[in-house]
């Protein structure tokens, strides 16, 4: 999870909502990601997509059987979906997200009773400090739209 949250970090610096996710297979990291949907002008680049996309690659297979994805904000509905899609094992997360997650706060589409792969979850692992990145990232837009600071 910190490896996640050096990802966040990495986002955060580059102007967009610090989330971050690593996939570990075997014992290794084999993906990383953070956020980048502003930047890369691509409404899919969340973290958890970056990070699969990168593991994909780099074990020469879309299909991350048994994988572990650690994420520093709950997934999304499309995140979720990914993951299934991946075969991912378990997905770790740190601050649930009570709008948009899909693990416990708006939904729980991991276990969809249609789906053909069901993956475990584990949430609130280093939730303050995931938590603690995304308030002071918000919190210094709030200041920076007061003062009439552009971004």
């Amino acid at each position: 999870m910190r490896a996640a949250l050096a990802e966040a970090r990495t986002a955060g610096a580059a102007g967009e909502v610090p989330i971050g996710a690593v996939v570990v297979l075997d014992g290794a990291i084999v993906g990383t990601g953070f956020n980048c949907p502003i930047g890369t002008h691509d409404p899919t680049a969340h973290a958890e997509v970056m990070a699969l996309r990168a593991a994909a690659t780099a074990v020469g297979n879309y299909r991350l059987t048994g994988a572990t994805l650690y994420v520093t904000v709950e997934p999304c509905l499309m995140c979720v979906g990914a993951m299934v899609h991946a075969r991912i094992g378990l997905v770790v997360f740190g601050a649930p997200e009570p709008k948009a997650g899909a693990i416990q706060s708006m939904t729980r589409a991991h276990e969809l009773t249609g789906l053909n792969h069901r993956l475990d979850a584990l949430g609130g692992v280093l939730e303050n400090e995931s938590r603690d990145l995304l308030q002071l990232f918000f919190q210094s837009r709030r200041v920076s739209a007061r003062s009439g600071d552009p971004e």
